[in-house]
């Protein structure tokens, strides 16, 4: 039986949010998608008002768009703002990696090595949802490690919506974040040469940002199928 303390947070605004913005960095939900309110209420057990909340704390979020008339759709994100948010990374990240060369956090890579390695194993087993939460998670971490909270609130927002961007400009089963790099940006912050750091993590955002630039993938998206199996296993708990 389900716990019904359990079922009344599960129905939340802030849990229906975290629900849907999962679906959207794990690539589940596809940029463009339809989010039918309707859809929504069926797959949450709610009525419209906490599916509105959430929906416009996730367009806060410029994870959706609220269009007038129209509805909800996942955020499609243009090729300017690509290039906005990419530049805007390279900024902050290269001002991360010299803080952490300069004594912020080194003592504590070892967490971070730890999480490649996850990264790593989930490429292998294939299983890509955990690949590209990790594969952002190495970037946010690291700014973690410079006990700025300004600066972590702003890299959180541009890797959230840089995850975004690769479910719209890459596949499933690719990331264009590899890594491989992220183990040689970490050898280099290891080893305390904030130079050689700052040039690998430039090129590593360099190349990241051109892999978006493809075709853009397009697909509309059965909402009960990307939560239905989740919300009924979590009934069964």
């Amino acid at each position: 039986m389900s716990d019904p303390e359990s079922v009344a947070n599960s129905s939340k605004p802030e849990a229906i949010a975290e629900r849907i913005r999962a679906a959207i960095l794990e690539h589940r939900l596809a940029p463009g998608a339809k989010l039918t309110e309707a859809q929504l209420c069926e797959v949450f057990g709610v009525k419209r008002g906490p599916i509105r909340q959430a929906l416009s704390q996730l367009a806060s979020e410029r994870l959706v768009d609220l269009e007038p008339n129209r509805g909800a759709f996942v955020a499609s994100p243009s090729l300017q703002e690509v290039h906005e948010v990419f530049e805007m990374r390279r900024i902050i990240e290269l001002a991360v990696v010299e803080k952490i060369c300069s004594g912020h956090g080194m003592r504590r890579l070892k967490n971070i090595g730890g999480m490649i390695g996850r990264e790593r194993r989930a490429f292998e087993t294939r299983d890509f949802p955990a690949w590209i939460r990790l594969s952002g998670e190495f970037h946010t971490e690291l700014a973690n490690l410079t006990g700025n909270s300004v600066l972590c609130d702003c890299l959180n927002g541009l890797v959230a919506r840089s995850t975004l961007i690769s479910a719209l400009y890459e596949s499933l089963g690719r990331s264009p974040c590899s890594f491989e790099d992220h183990e040689a940006i970490l050898a280099a912050l290891d080893a305390g040469d904030a130079k050689q750091a700052a040039a690998l993590m430039s090129h590593h955002l360099q190349s990241v940002e051109l892999k978006m630039l493809e075709r853009p993938a397009r697909g509309a998206a059965d909402l009960h199928e990307v939560f239905g199996a989740l919300a009924s296993k979590e009934a069964s708990t």
